[in-house]
């Protein structure tokens, strides 16, 4: 099966990781992809193709925003392949009911914005997918999507930088990270080395968030994170984030709101257990486990033990290495993007 990928494309955030990995499984299992556009040099690995009709699928991921495709080139995608050959990824829960998260985090602004949205995926597509193990719409299809890359294991033994970094973007992160980390850093900072945030907007809010009412996903506060002594550091692209999460003890993984709501996955789940480090994911031990088997839930960071946990592992590396390894052995067998590829390929052909 040739599957084509019309997304869009930006090197340092959204799917494009994830997609250069089912590029590189599909060429192995004989299912040829591609990315839907023309070559470009910011993402080696990746196939562009223009030609829609050599492909037997193509596959929309979809994220937060429907306008990235100009109003003259989905017409003619839409003409040139038929409905039943098309499907959607939607990577950010957009086809659900609106959900609101205590009024702070919400995929949907409102009804009149849901019917929008519906009105997108009924014109593409009856075939709508989600990256998680239980959708709460009828007639979704639970496709995880997102994938442990075998090839991308880093070798121990990286030079350390810090002991403790987060790789990603602040967007709808800093309700978790002022409430539940900082508090914890507090109590135990002289106890840590360096900390650091790698990633677009820890430092202030993008012009015109305001004017686009946004201020909420943006928010962050410059003058704590000088007073606890946290770097921060510019976004960096796809290609380099596992080397880059390889120069910390331990990485954390936050997840905004609608997110572990939805229990929506991500390329970051994944990603985190290539590098040379110990991950600490900030979400409940249940939904850890239901992803990384039995050892997951112990790299769970939530709750008043923060602060505690965060000196364990940095204290005991040797014994969270063998929880993290057993974590990579469940996440070869079951979340490999050769298995990926395989649930894409029954899912589109079913």
């Amino acid at each position: 099966m040739k599957i084509l990928f019309v997304m869009d494309r930006r090197p340092d955030r959204g799917s494009i990781q994830a997609v250069a990995n089912y590029v590189r499984a599909g060429d192995e299992l004989g299912h040829p992809m591609g990315v839907y556009g023309r070559d470009d040099p910011r993402f080696p690995g990746v196939r562009f193709s223009t030609d829609v009709a050599a492909f037997d699928y193509l596959v929309f991921v979809n994220e937060s925003s429907r306008q990235w495709m100009s109003g003259l080139r989905m017409p003619r995608l839409l003409a040139a392949v038929p409905r039943r050959r098309r499907a959607i990824l939607d990577a950010d829960g957009m086809y659900n009911p609106v959900v609101s998260i205590d009024d702070y985090d919400r995929n949907l602004a409102s009804e009149w914005d849901r019917a929008q949205w519906q009105a997108h995926y009924d014109l593409i597509t009856d075939k709508v997918l989600q990256p998680t193990f239980a959708p709460l719409q009828p007639g979704v299809r639970s496709l995880p999507f997102y994938g442990y890359d075998t090839t991308a294991q880093v070798r121990p033994g990286v030079p350390k930088r810090y002991d403790i970094l987060h790789v990603g973007h602040n967007w709808w992160r800093w309700r978790q990270i002022s409430t539940e980390l900082l508090p914890a850093l507090e109590q135990v900072r002289d106890r840590v080395g360096e900390v650091c945030f790698m990633g677009s907007w820890w430092d202030a809010a993008p012009a015109g968030a305001k004017m686009l009412d946004l201020e909420a996903a943006f928010g962050v506060d410059p003058e704590r994170f000088r007073r606890l002594g946290i770097q921060v550091r510019p976004a960096v692209p796809f290609t380099e984030v596992i080397g880059a999460m390889s120069t910390a003890r331990v990485n954390l993984m936050t997840q905004r709101p609608l997110f572990t709501r939805l229990r929506l996955l991500t390329s970051k789940f994944f990603e985190l257990f290539c590098a040379d480090t110990v991950p600490l994911v900030m979400i409940e031990a249940d939904h850890a486990a239901s992803v990384y088997g039995p050892a997951g839930g112990e790299l769970a960071l939530q709750g008043e033990g923060v602060a505690e946990k965060l000196l364990d592992v940095l204290a005991h590396p040797r014994q969270y290495a063998e929880i993290v390894n057993e974590v990579r052995c469940h996440l070869a067998a079951h979340h490999s993007y050769q298995v990926r590829v395989r649930e894409l390929v029954a899912a589109l052909a079913d």
